[in-house]
């Protein structure tokens, strides 16, 4: 039976299958994972691609399932790279690495380390279609990845969990669950034909839209908060600023360039971050 619905031989397949890696979606956990490392302070490389890997994985997992609910069980998309074996083949072979990865941080780490990675996949697979249909559980679900990959890319590095590295996944699993809600509002009108309960379809476009950019701003004041306790370096608040000023331009916005400009944001946000904790001395003379 065939893998792939469009393309032939080699080459056909390997474009099917890596059609299913989505950069804008992707990136966002794996930087999450090495930022979990970075304030660690001391990083292995080689833990830390391991991580990483099991990371990607998870995350493609997560695309593929969707990407096979979507168009081979619900048909709501009007047309999907891989054929309902070749989403098997791809789900059996993402769940095969995930799991060595897991193995070889029991190896290198500990079984804690595997434990807090197993969720990732976890709630990838399980995106579509049980987390997906609730407005609480598919909002959360991606900030959810990104908080875990976060304190897992932490843990293989230090061997335990501090305060430190739970605060910045609280801010992000916050943050971004706002991202997701403005995310999901392009959908309304389809997620509604669907009876698919996003946050927009359960109370509405208007209050949706509030909801989200309360989270966001909630996000931001505890970063703040955070920063003026000395939990998070106080270059931190220079992130709160950036991703701020991204916010209001976004509010004023129609949804799918709101969504752009957040994601986005979110970079941004993340790369201050990461610079706040990597110069962390200066913290001394602000």
């Amino acid at each position: 039976m065939a893998l792939v619905r469009h393309g032939e031989g080699p080459a056909g397949m390997a474009r099917a299958f890596w059609s299913q890696v989505h950069p804008v979606f992707m990136l966002p956990p794996l930087a999450a994972s090495l930022f979990g490392a970075i304030l660690a302070e001391t990083v292995a490389l080689d833990v830390a691609t391991i991580h990483v890997v099991a990371t990607f994985v998870a995350v493609y997992t997560a695309h593929v399932k969707d990407g096979y609910v979507d168009f081979h069980v619900r048909g709501e998309d009007d047309d999907h790279p891989l054929t309902e074996r070749g989403c098997r083949v791809g789900l059996a072979a993402s769940t095969a690495v995930f799991t060595l990865c897991c193995l070889l941080l029991v190896v290198v780490v500990d079984v804690v380390a595997a434990l807090l990675t197993l969720p990732l996949w976890l709630v990838a697979y399980h995106h579509a279609p049980e987390l997906d249909t609730n407005p609480l559980t598919a909002t959360t679900g991606y900030p959810l990845g990104i908080a875990l990959a976060l304190l897992g890319g932490y843990y293989v590095q230090a061997g335990a969990i501090a305060a430190v590295p739970l605060a910045f996944a609280l801010v992000f699993l916050v943050l971004l669950s706002g991202i997701k809600v403005v995310d999901d509002a392009q959908d309304y009108a389809y997620d509604r034909s669907i009876q698919k309960r996003t946050v927009a379809v359960a109370v509405g476009p208007a209050r949706a839209t509030t909801i989200a950019y309360g989270l966001m701003s909630t996000a931001l004041l505890v970063v703040v908060a955070f920063a003026v306790a000395r939990v998070f370096p106080p270059t931190a608040v220079l992130a709160a600023l950036a991703f701020g000023a991204v916010a209001l331009v976004a509010r004023r916005a129609e949804p799918e360039l709101a969504t752009m400009l957040l994601v986005r944001g979110s970079y941004v946000f993340l790369a201050v971050l990461v610079a706040a904790v990597w110069f962390e001395p200066l913290a001394g003379v602000l």
